[in-house]
């Protein structure tokens, strides 16, 4: 019998209306969302600028769903506190953003927090191989960090694939997240390539049923896999 897989859908509240953050949020929970995804840009390291731990803080209260807070700053250790408190739940930092990723990584996991690095597109995966023990988490960034609603870059599951390769051989315990593009045209070759959670922005809060949506990608996810002739 096929074994249905367990990859999980976090809408990315980067891509919802901002004037009504809780019923968005409440509306992708019902919809059958397994997390929160938090896009936090500080306007130096991405050209972006978002929302801060007093709206996650605020956020926290409306929702039962885990919060994957996706730290885009510089020097992510001055934020790793005041997210701690506000409610997150699992915490990623950029590799590109801290000279001491490890020593980064250690104060989010001492906080009892979840623990996540993620790579730019065009950062070789080499360069995480000596934190991957050490996280519970490896973001894959598909497109450059910074905004909403881009295409998945070519190549990328390629890429997906080698990073779950490294996974399996140095931290099989550690989920594999993709972040960028994803569709309901795509979805299922990202999931085959490796990735255990899928980040979906403009996909989700840009349809006009995130039910139907949700439950579109779910059921994508949930197919046999074809077998080719």
């Amino acid at each position: 019998m096929y074994e249905i897989p367990m990859q999980k859908i976090a809408p990315s509240i980067l891509s919802a209306d901002g004037s009504r953050l809780g019923e968005e949020i409440a509306a992708v929970e019902a919809a059958g969302a397994d997390l929160i995804h938090v896009d936090v840009m500080d306007g130096h390291f991405v050209p972006n600028l978002t929302l801060g731990p007093g709206l996650v803080k605020s956020l926290r209260k409306i929702t039962r769903l885990p919060f994957d807070v996706h730290l885009m700053v510089e020097s992510p250790e001055r934020f790793i506190d005041e997210f701690a408190k506000a409610g997150a739940d699992l915490i990623t930092i950029h590799a590109e953003a801290t000279v001491h990723l490890h020593r980064a990584v250690t104060m989010v996991r001492e906080r009892g927090i979840r623990a996540g690095v993620s790579l730019n597109p065009a950062t070789p995966l080499f360069q995480i191989e000596p934190i991957l023990p050490y996280i519970d988490l490896l973001l894959i960034m598909t497109v450059n960090p910074g905004f909403g609603g881009q295409k998945l870059i070519e190549g990328s599951l390629h890429r997906i694939r080698q990073a779950k390769e490294m996974i399996h051989i140095l931290s099989p315990e550690a989920e594999l997240e993709v972040d960028g593009g994803v569709t309901l045209q795509n979805i299922r070759s990202i999931a085959d390539a490796g990735a255990d959670i899928l980040v979906g922005g403009a996909s989700v809060f840009g349809s006009e049923d995130y039910t139907a949506t949700i439950g579109q990608m779910k059921a994508l996810l949930a197919a046999p896999p074809t077998v080719s002739a």
